[in-house]
């Protein structure tokens, strides 16, 4: 087991940042780490790898008590928090020495630093100073001291942030390719990059546990209780009215004259939805039932 979570809370005064939270992760797994701003995701990333200390509860990194050895849990750890803190005056190649002087590569280092401004598409920028870079830039720039040691662990806070689409498909495919070998716990608000590369989901809100289990699970969770109906009429027509129709628990505009309805899963709205586009004069151009998406149960469990 790479990483034990157990009963952490974590106070700031009164507030409680985190109110005992428990989990664990495997080596091997990549786990998506989500929640809405506030919720408490950084602070917990944050006790994991030993900046902070929990108020109560422990954590274990490969059976090492954080509190204990923090030292010795970093040299297994790769981070990247999400306000990622860079020498903005070092030049990149230069920065990637003194992160490897700092985990002591020794005679492997210069080796170890091309192999990384390699894998993070860093060869073009490699001469340029930090602070001249664009922040997709720097974001590699902060992805290549996490994995410069080789770490057992990744722990990345918003890893995609700032990059343009095709910069994130290629930082995805390095997250996949590193979780067959280490163990990821990857935050972001990016849902189809959860769903592109994570096994597993845990969700937190309000710094409490909502979900913990694996997509498949969680999916099917969706469909026992909720169906998605997308649907366009001829004309705008008011969510309050829509949400007259029998059933209807949820009214979103997708734009002017589409909607999407939700209902529980039991009750199928669609005969009563045309009763009412009769009964008002509306004419329903089309009609489809979703798919369900992470984002809808996230969504629920976190509004």
């Amino acid at each position: 087991m790479s990483i034990i979570v157990q009963e952490v809370t974590r106070r700031y005064g009164e507030q409680k940042a985190l109110d005992n939270v428990s989990f664990t992760v495997s080596t091997g797994e990549i786990v998506g780490f989500l929640g809405p701003n506030g919720a408490g995701k950084s602070t917990m990333m944050k006790i994991i790898t030993g900046y902070i200390p929990p108020t109560t509860g422990k954590v274990l990194v490969n059976h090492i008590d954080v509190a204990e050895n923090t030292i010795a849990v970093r040299e297994k750890i790769g981070y990247l928090p999400e306000h990622n803190p860079l020498y903005h005056d070092m030049y990149v190649r230069e920065y990637l020495r003194f992160i490897s002087r700092v985990y002591r590569l020794g005679r492997n280092a210069k080796e170890r630093i091309g192999e990384i401004i390699e894998l993070t598409g860093l060869t073009a920028e490699q001469h340029k100073k930090i602070g001249a870079l664009s922040k997709g830039y720097r974001q590699r720039v902060g992805l290549a001291q996490a994995l410069i040691h080789d770490p057992e662990i990744l722990i990345l806070d918003e890893p995609t942030s700032g990059l343009d689409p095709n910069q994130i498909v290629e930082i995805r495919k390095l997250i996949s390719e590193a979780g067959k070998h280490k163990t990821v716990l990857l935050s972001t608000h990016i849902m189809q990059e959860v769903e592109a590369v994570c096994d597993r989901i845990i969700i937190i809100d309000n710094g409490q546990l909502r979900a913990d289990d694996t997509k498949e699970e969680i999916y099917s969770r969706l469909e026992k209780q909720v169906n998605t109906l997308l649907v366009e009429f001829d004309v705008a027509v008011e969510e309050k009215l829509l949400l007259t129709i029998p059933y209807v628990t949820v009214v979103r505009r997708v734009s002017d004259q589409r909607y999407l309805l939700e209902s529980p899963a039991l009750n199928d709205i669609r005969p009563l939805l045309f009763r009412f586009a009769v009964d008002n004069g509306y004419t329903v151009l089309s009609m489809q039932l979703r798919e369900h998406s992470l984002e809808e149960l996230f969504r629920q469990l976190t509004r």
